[in-house]
């Protein structure tokens, strides 16, 4: 379901399905160690904080903390959660862990005062159908995605107060959704692995009152909130999805991959981020916007596709069926800052990689070395290293 790759000592982690957690060395492709019962229910997802420490999530509710001297026991279970967790993010200034999960929760765990009885936490924020959580890598910006279509995001972060509705300010359209219609006390309903993801989500932000981009008006308080329904192509009315989220290494951009509510489509998505407040208030713009796009191949409909950037940000690794697609914002692997075009375009296939017999779920790219990993559903991890 997940990879992690830690530069520094060579570990490849990979999370999978039936409570296991297997460690690599990517550069010899020897296996180091199966922790065979490392949770009670899938592992969704697996995070290095530090040179030795990485944080593992489940179904099983619980995140674990994992020292990779001593892999014979854990360092300690977190409990807070009460649905599926799929996101772990940390906050390297802070030291802050922060995870998020089917229940619409994301919370803030302290590791700095751990025990084996697990750490302080405390419940930073509540939406309804929340998919994923990421922080930008200067941990400015907390973006969620939901699997109703919308994005939020909070603006000049601050992990150490937590959002109640009505505690922060909304960034508002010209029409724009209550915070009770954001932060509902309702849980969202857990999608089940292998099942469409799609359900009748509206009573997030009803279309009838949320247009399709909200509106940052002057400067932004601190955790400052925008919801917005990104572009995507295709049929605008169907709606969609927004399954995998991830973050440009640099902050210029956000990576999305959408499907549409009917299941029948899927799209690759790259959206700029616009900083500073719109000329003219009369004339909103937000905070996001569509520069390049590429349909997918729409196989192994209901499971999530995780795809990433380069360390350099210049290609993406996206699962294409039974294999993977290196793309580019230009053919030339160009900078996105240096290409950006004026309306949204097609991305670049690079190249494209199939060695799996099965439907591709992960893809990394080793932050140090020319290697890309990437695993399939029948459990299958394979390494790649292109010449190009």
């Amino acid at each position: 379901f997940s990879l992690a790759l830690l530069p520094c000592r060579s570990v490849l982690t990979v999370a999978c399905e039936q409570t296991e957690v297997l460690l690599f060395d990517p550069i010899s492709s020897k296996h180091i160690k199966t922790l065979s019962e490392a949770h009670e229910d899938c592992v969704n997802n697996i995070r290095f904080l530090d040179n030795r420490l990485f944080a593992t999530c489940s179904d099983d509710t619980t995140i674990a903390l994992w020292d990779l001297r001593k892999l014979n026991t854990k360092v300690c279970t977190l409990h807070g959660h009460t649905s599926w967790v799929k996101n772990i993010e940390y906050d390297t200034n802070t030291r802050l862990l922060v995870t998020s999960g089917f229940d619409g929760n994301v919370i803030i765990w302290d590791t700095n005062r751990c025990t084996e009885d697990g750490c302080p936490h405390k419940k930073f924020f509540h939406t309804r159908f929340l998919m994923r959580m990421r922080l930008t890598p200067d941990c400015s910006k907390m973006l969620i995605s939901t699997s109703s279509g919308y994005l939020l995001i909070l603006h000049d972060l601050d992990l150490n107060k937590s959002l109640e509705v009505g505690s922060y300010p909304i960034l508002r359209a010209r029409r724009n959704a209550s915070s009770s219609d954001i932060t509902s006390s309702g849980s969202s309903a857990p999608r089940a692995v292998g099942s469409p993801c799609h359900q009748n989500d509206s009573g997030l932000l009803p279309e009838k009152h949320m247009p399709r981009s909200s509106q940052r008006e002057g400067g932004s308080p601190r955790n400052s909130l925008e919801v917005l329904t990104p572009e995507v192509p295709g049929e605008r009315d169907r709606g969609n999805c927004i399954t995998s989220l991830q973050l440009h290494p640099k902050g210029w951009a956000t990576l999305l991959r959408c499907s549409s509510n009917t299941d029948d489509q899927e799209w690759t998505c790259v959206y700029e981020f616009q900083e500073g407040a719109p000329v003219r208030p009369v004339s909103p713009r937000c905070s996001l916007r569509l520069t390049h796009c590429i349909e997918e191949a729409n196989v192994g409909r209901g499971y999530i596709k995780e795809l990433c950037f380069s360390p350099d940000g210049r290609m993406i690794s996206s699962p294409h069926g039974f294999g993977i697609r290196l793309l580019g914002f230009d053919a030339r692997c160009s900078e996105l800052v240096d290409c950006l075009p004026k309306e949204a375009s097609p991305l670049k296939e690079i190249r494209s990689l199939y060695s799996h017999n099965d439907v591709v779920l992960t893809t990394k790219f080793s932050p140090t070395h020319c290697q890309i990993a990437s695993g399939c559903l029948s459990g299958r991890v394979s390494l790649y290293q292109p010449k190009f």
